[in-house]
């Protein structure tokens, strides 16, 4: 469980070698996102000038986290990489798998029977090739990465977008899907095109009702869910030297609903006191002797427009709390504007639920300030008007809050306290009376609010906002609430304004914890035997994709044409669906049915070209495979964006699909389709989306000639037999086509271990 100090201090020892030969090289003051970057490849040899947004460089990260929803596919795939060991520091979490519904005790009860197979798959794998076990209701992954694992001027990745969370210690943390971690913890190298740079002045400092997330929510109203696509953010200045550790992790967390590879934050007092605190002072010793590594050079921040790619400034003291959404994170209101907004909109100004937690909103601040605003409603004698429900972070996080008194006042206000899991946030929440469709609005702490993401009911409003904001709108239980300006009546009539949330960075007494659930792997994994059942309907094992035939495709079906806003949830829903993570058969039955079909605009309603009847899209696409004849899907902007899960790829790739057609991707999603041996295309003019209709047939043309930097030639064929050709781009590299060609990155890795 132990952070490895001696790793640090050879990280820590390298980057001081390679930034300073980095910085002669490239002849210029160097940002911290490029410190790490530079510290970190795999050759260790800086070229004079990366090309940002367009060469891809091989990296070496520190460190593996997955968490227990994509760690099933991860270590499967693993599994065939004929590797008795991993090469890099890796650990498991199990927090997605259990249903919020009852409360913490009765809860976690219920997920280590109903999961109990996967719990014992992912210990047994774990403890067999040496990785860290954190067994159900440890927490959530990136609260306890932070708390343990994180360091300042390190590189990790993780197969969850929120990895980006351990930013907030200064890291450079990358959300993958499973076969980049594969690739990690075989001893390969990590390939990335090298980021173009966003950074973000923070200047004045917050106060009042402000908190760390109305920063983020500042900055996605800025530059969208795609704005940050392709860069890492750094956020530097006054503001946010001044701005606690776990503020950091948060404004970090939802870099992911721009788009962001990851964002970060130099080494300051506030990691220091962050790492004293738990239990980490052996790392700010080391980082101290190097401090001046772990942060961008003076020069970076005082003139930043001429080193990074774009500059962002936001003065702390006149940012506003802001009310995110609904249906996506990058609609930003601020809460003196929220009554005209949503008047405006016709948002259902009712609050019917507040949720508290998740990997972005569960530190100890933010339970001890959200409690200050809970403890005056109890204390005048306010009933709430909606429910409450709070998920503390990790078991160390809970126990601390409970000794402390936290706890106790929440449930004093009737909350329910949910597991040390992720729950509502990636819809792991039975709601009662979600099924009836209502329309209604709830607001919670999370990161995403996706339609129907929280309670799959496609009608409830979800707004994002900070704990304390979440706290003073369902005890109000109105959308328009504003706690600066507005007063609430008490139980006896009486008018009462809330005092500006306040809590304590880091608990007086400190932390304390019994057990915080960490399993040890064996010392000897060759001991350890893996088993899945045959007729296991949770867990399958993997066979591999077949490789390229070398010929062009001809004769591929059009799939789906999706329209408009395509996220990895729409692609492969999470909620009940997680329970099949790791049976690949099984999970591919959810494959699009959230996608909506352009040309009847429903979803799971496809038409199949084999019957001329329309059916649920895993369905067709079954058909088609049976058939022996290829598929092809085709998407709008931003295709794939939100999680990592490279479920979203992988079931296409098993149901016969081919490529994938867009016009434009999400990072993570078009990596996961090229390490599945998929072709991730992009229309070189965007208006031929237009021109694909519903019963088209595809032939590749020159795909024999697949090559770095060519454009594919596409030809649709239509109904009546008139033909469009198209161009599509791609951003393969030579390494990439040979996934590609070997039917998938895997396939070369286990051709590789074997020969």
């Amino acid at each position: 469980m132990a952070f490895d100090i001696e790793m640090i201090k050879k990280v820590y020892a390298t980057m001081a070698t390679r930034v300073d030969a980095a910085r002669e090289i490239v002849g210029r003051p160097l940002t911290l996102t490029e410190k790490i970057l530079y510290s970190h490849l795999w050759d260790g040899t800086p070229k004079a000038a990366y090309k940002r947004g367009v060469d891809y460089v091989d990296f070496a990260p520190d460190r593996v986290a997955c968490q227990d929803a994509t760690a099933q596919m991860a270590l499967l795939q693993f599994m065939h990489a004929g590797k008795k060991t991993v090469a890099v520091p890796t650990t498991v979490h199990c927090d997605h798998l259990i249903l919020a519904k009852n409360g913490a005790k009765y809860d976690l009860e219920m997920a280590n029977q109903q999961s109990k197979e996967v719990f014992d798959f992912l210990s047994s794998v774990s403890n067999k090739y040496g990785i860290g076990f954190w067994k159900p209701g440890s927490g959530i992954i990136h609260q306890i990465v932070l708390e343990n694992y994180a360091f300042p001027g390190g590189m990790m990745i993780g197969t969850d977008s929120h990895t980006v969370n351990a930013g907030g210690l200064g890291m450079l943390a990358i959300g993958v899907g499973g076969a980049d971690a594969v690739d990690v913890m075989s001893g390969m190298s990590w390939e990335l095109k090298f980021p173009k740079l966003i950074g973000v002045k923070l200047t004045g400092k917050l106060s009042g009702w402000t908190a760390p997330k109305d920063v983020i929510l500042k900055v996605a109203d800025i530059l969208t869910v795609k704005g940050g696509t392709g860069a890492v953010v750094e956020y530097f200045g006054e503001g946010a030297t001044n701005m606690s550790c776990t503020g950091k992790g948060t404004i970090c967390n939802m870099g992911a609903e721009i788009g962001a590879t990851t964002s970060t934050f130099g080494y300051d007092d506030s990691m220091r006191r962050y790492l004293s605190a738990t239990g980490r002072q052996d790392v700010v010793d080391a980082a101290d002797k190097v401090a001046a590594y772990l942060t961008g050079d003076p020069e970076v921040y005082a003139n930043p427009e001429q080193y990074f790619d774009q500059v962002i400034e936001i003065n702390l003291s006149e940012l506003e709390p802001h009310i995110n959404g609904p249906f996506t994170p990058d609609r930003g209101t601020p809460v003196s504007k929220m009554k005209e907004e949503a008047r405006a909109n016709g948002w259902p100004i009712k609050v019917e639920w507040g949720l508290i937690g998740s990997c972005t909103n569960s530190s100890y601040e933010d339970m001890s300030r959200a409690a200050s605003i809970v403890s005056q409603a109890v204390a005048h004698g306010i009933t709430p008007k909606a429910e409450f429900g709070i998920n503390p972070g990790s078991e160390q996080i809970r126990y601390t809050i409970e000794r402390d008194g936290i706890i106790e006042t929440f449930e004093k206000l009737g909350t329910k306290v949910f597991t040390n899991a992720c729950g509502p946030c990636i819809g792991q929440w039975d709601r009662e009376g979600a099924d009836k469709g209502e329309k209604n609005t709830i607001v919670h702490s999370f990161n995403r609010n996706f339609s129907k993401r929280a309670d799959g009911n496609p009608n409830t409003h979800a707004f994002v906002t900070s704990p304390e904001m979440v706290a003073a709108l369902a005890i109000s239980g109105r959308l328009d609430f504003n706690p600066i300006t507005d007063t609430l009546l008490n139980d006896n009539g009486e008018e009462v304004k809330l005092n500006a949330p306040f809590g304590d960075e880091l608990p007086n007494r400190g932390f304390d914890v019994e057990d915080a659930g960490y399993q040890p792997p064996a010392e000897d994994g060759s001991i350890v035997q893996v088993n899945v059942s045959p007729t296991s309907d949770r867990l399958q094992l993997l066979e591999p994709f077949e490789a390229w035939d070398g010929k062009n495709i001809l004769g591929a079906k059009l799939l789906i044409k999706a329209y408009g806003k395509c996220t990895t949830d729409h692609i492969s829903m999470a909620g009940p669906w997680l329970r099949f993570r790791g049976h690949l058969d099984n999970i591919s039955n959810n494959m699009l049915i959230g996608a909506v079909n352009a040309f009847n605009q429903k979803t799971n309603s496809v038409k199949n070209q084999l019957t001329s009847a329309y059916e649920a899209v895993p369905a067709v696409a079954r058909a088609y495979k049976a058939a022996g004849i290829p598929s092809v899907v085709v998407g709008d902007q931003n295709y794939g964006e939100g999680s990592s899960r490279e479920h979203a790829a992988m079931e296409p790739r098993f149901l016969g699909v081919k490529a994938v057609l867009v016009k434009s991707f999400a990072r993570i999603h078009e990596t996961n389709l090229k390490k599945q041996g998929m072709l991730a295309l992009t229309f070189a003019q965007e208006t031929d989306y237009d021109k694909i209709q519903e019963d088209d047939t595809i032939n590749f043309v020159d795909l024999v000639d697949f090559a770095p930097g060519k454009p594919l030639t596409l030809e649709f064929v239509h109904a009546d037999g008139s033909k469009d050709v198209i161009l599509a781009n791609h951003t393969y590299n030579e390494s990439q086509i040979g996934w590609f060609v070997a039917g998938s990155a895997l396939n070369l890795i286990a051709a590789e271990a074997n020969s």
